[in-house]
C-alpha cells in the first residue's frame, strides 16, 4: 500500500516508522516544518517526500495535525487522489474533522473518508520521540463518513496489522464525549495535581501512585489547549462531575466523618473492580 502522511510529529512520525519497519508499504511524508521533515527522514519515518505530483499514487492519506488544520492540510491533495483512496486522520478531536470530511465527501464521492484516532501517546511530543512501538496493543477509533462495510473491514485489518489490539467504530459525538473523560480530563487532573505546594517536596516520599498520577502533567500546552477548547463543552461537564465527587471527599474529611469517607472510598474501589472485570471479559 502507498501511504501518505501529512504531519510528522509524535503520531504521524510513529505511524511512518511503524510502516517503514514492517516493510510492506511505501510511505510518503510531508511536514510544514523542513527541520521536522529532515529529522523524520533520519529516523526512517518515510521513504520519499509527499508531493502533489506523487499523490495520485496513494492508496491512503493520513493527516496527523491539529484538528483545526485538517481541512487546509488535505484540500490541495483531494483533486489528484485516485478513486478509492482512503482519507483519514489521527487528530485528537473529531467534530471539526468530520464536518470537513462530510463536505469533502460530497465534492469527492469517489474517495473514502474515515476519521481516526489512535489511543496511544507519550508525555513527550515531536518526531524525535516517535517510535515504531507506540501503537502496540493500543485501541484504534474509527469514525466512518462515507465508507462501506468492505472499506471499513480493509481499514480495520490494516490497523490490526500494525499492532493495534482492537478497532472501535463510533460517531464523532460519542468520540469527543469519551475522549473528554478518558484523555483530556486525565491531563487536567495531572497538570493541576503537580501545582500543589507539596509537589516541590515529593522526592523521597513518593512511589508508584505519584508517578502514575503525574506522568501526563508533562504535556504540549499548545496542542492540549487547542484540543480542550475545541471540546470544551464535553470537558467542562466532566470537570463539573469530578469536582462534585472531590467535594464529597472533602466534606467527609472536614466533618470528621470516617464512616462517610469509608463509604466513598469503598464505592470507588468497588466501581473500579467492576469496570475492570467487565473490561477483561470483553
Amino acid at each position: 500500500m502507498n501511504v501518505g502522511i501529512i504531519g510528522l510529529g509524535l503520531m504521524g512520525g510513529s505511524l511512518g516508522r511503524t510502516l517503514v519497519k514492517k516493510g510492506e508499504h511505501t510511505v510518503y511524508g510531508f511536514d510544514v516544518n523542513p527541520a521536522v521533515l529532515e529529522k523524520a527522514d533520519l529516523l526512517k519515518a518515510y521513504h520519499l517526500p509527499l508531493t502533489l505530483s506523487i499523490a495520485g499514487e496513494l492508496d491512503m492519506l493520513v493527516v496527523a495535525t491539529y484538528p483545526k488544520y485538517f481541512a487546509s492540510a488535505v484540500e490541495p491533495y483531494l483533486p489528484v487522489l485516485k478513486k478509492g483512496c482512503y482519507v483519514t486522520d489521527f487528530c485528537g478531536t473529531k467534530r471539526l474533522v468530520i464536518e470537513a470530511m462530510r463536505a469533502m465527501a460530497l465534492a469527492y464521492p469517489d474517495l473514502v473518508f474515515v476519521g481516526g484516532h489512535p489511543m496511544a501517546g507519550r508525555e513527550f511530543s515531536g518526531v524525535e520521540h516517535a517510535t515504531y512501538t507506540l501503537f502496540d496493543r493500543a485501541d484504534m477509533i474509527l469514525v466512518p463518513v462515507n465508507a462501506d462495510v468492505y472499506a471499513l473491514d480493509t481499514l480495520k485489518r490494516f490497523y490490526l496489522s500494525l499492532g493495534f489490539a482492537r478497532v472501535v467504530f463510533t460517531d464523532w459525538r460519542n468520540h469527543d464525549k469519551m475522549i473528554a473523560y478518558t484523555s483530556q480530563l486525565c491531563h487536567i487532573v495531572s497538570n493541576a495535581y503537580v501545582k500543589n505546594s507539596a509537589a516541590e517536596l515529593h522526592d523521597g516520599y513518593s512511589a508508584g501512585s505519584y508517578r502514575d498520577l503525574t506522568r501526563v502533567a508533562r504535556l504540549n500546552p499548545t496542542m492540549w489547549s487547542q484540543l480542550m477548547m475545541e471540546n470544551r463543552e464535553e470537558l467542562s461537564q466532566e470537570l463539573t462531575e469530578l469536582i462534585g465527587h472531590l467535594t464529597a471527599y472533602k466534606e467527609a474529611l472536614d466533618a470528621g466523618d470516617e464512616a462517610r469517607l469509608y463509604a466513598l472510598l469503598d464505592e470507588g474501589n468497588r466501581r473500579k473492580l467492576s469496570i475492570d472485570t467487565r473490561s477483561n471479559k470483553s
